[in-house]
């Protein structure tokens, strides 16, 4: 996080009442020790040690930033608008089709630590332990719906399902003939709209001379998989700047829980102000520059095959 942005964060913090000074600890010390802590994936010992403060002081402080955070969350982590998107409206491989996505959701593991009788029913796909968090973005890379906490072995349908049922989480659905881009893994119902099964899907699959879409099934799952890629990479930009994402210290199940939201906050406060931050600056490179190289690739293939030939 840049100086700008920092002063920034701690002002609106500090304005809406949610942090305030300590005795001995400013609300700019409280963050940045906060940010310390989620940044590196250092221990509270560590901070302690770094910031001379007694590692209580340092719990405190972190569970303070952590709930003013996630109160900011609330405001932050939602549905800004459903006007049409500039991704979708300046892009006629994308509109009309998808005039009325309002963004995707997809899931993620996030490292996990629990007891270990409770580490069967964690487990992710890859056999680590894992909350599995259910997230829904816009296309400009923001998150508008966080739900974290869930085991890691939780299905996809399992989680929308208890999302759309249950008032408490918060979940909004979209207005009658908008929709969400989804995986296969999710059902198709009104709101939700995933691609076609048995097919190809993912983009790569189409990439390279011979394996464009063959069939109206193709087209549909080549372009739905090119659209639904927002979320990939706010995943990767979210995972990529908070490293303790990747790797949990043994903080209390609730806790972890928050740490998600939170991360999610100052993620979307840093893109939500436009301030230059080169992580969401090397995504748009990614994806600028992917059609444009992947064509360069492709003539250079093809006059190196031609004269290994000759």
């Amino acid at each position: 996080m840049k100086n700008e942005c920092f002063l920034n964060f701690c002002n609106e913090l500090r304005g809406k009442n949610y942090l305030s000074d300590s005795r001995d600890v400013l609300v700019e010390e409280k963050v940045a020790t906060f940010l310390f802590i989620i940044g590196h994936n250092v221990r509270h010992r560590v901070a302690s040690n770094r910031c001379q403060h007694s590692t209580e002081t340092i719990s405190c402080n972190f569970k303070e930033v952590l709930r003013a955070v996630c109160r900011l969350g609330k405001e932050l982590i939602k549905q800004e608008s459903i006007e049409l998107p500039e991704r979708i409206k300046n892009n006629s491989k994308y509109y009309p089709w998808f005039k009325n996505c309002i963004g995707a959701i997809d899931g993620t593991h996030i490292s996990a630590w629990v007891p270990a009788e409770k580490q069967i029913s964690c487990r992710g796909r890859k056999t680590t332990i894992t909350q599995n968090v259910m997230c829904a973005c816009d296309f400009n890379m923001m998150f508008t719906y966080v739900y974290s906490g869930w085991e890691g072995s939780a299905h996809d349908s399992k989680k929308i399902l208890d999302a759309i049922s249950n008032p408490n989480v918060g979940f909004l659905w979209p207005p009658r003939g908008s929709f969400y881009l989804v995986d296969s893994g999710y059902p198709c119902t009104r709101g939700l709209l995933p691609p076609y099964r048995g097919e190809r899907y993912h983009a790569q699959e189409y990439r390279g001379q011979g394996r464009q879409p063959r069939s109206p099934e193709e087209l549909f799952n080549y372009r739905h998989s090119s659209l639904r890629m927002t979320i990939e990479r706010c995943f990767g930009v979210l995972k990529n700047r908070f490293p303790i994402l990747k790797l949990m210290p043994p903080y209390k199940p609730s806790r972890q829980r928050l740490i998600v939201i939170a991360c999610c906050t100052i993620h979307n406060y840093i893109h939500k102000w436009n301030l230059p931050d080169e992580l969401f600056n090397l995504t748009r490179l990614s994806d600028e520059g992917a059609v444009e190289m992947t064509m360069s690739r492709n003539r250079i293939r093809d006059k190196m095959w031609i004269h290994h030939h000759n």
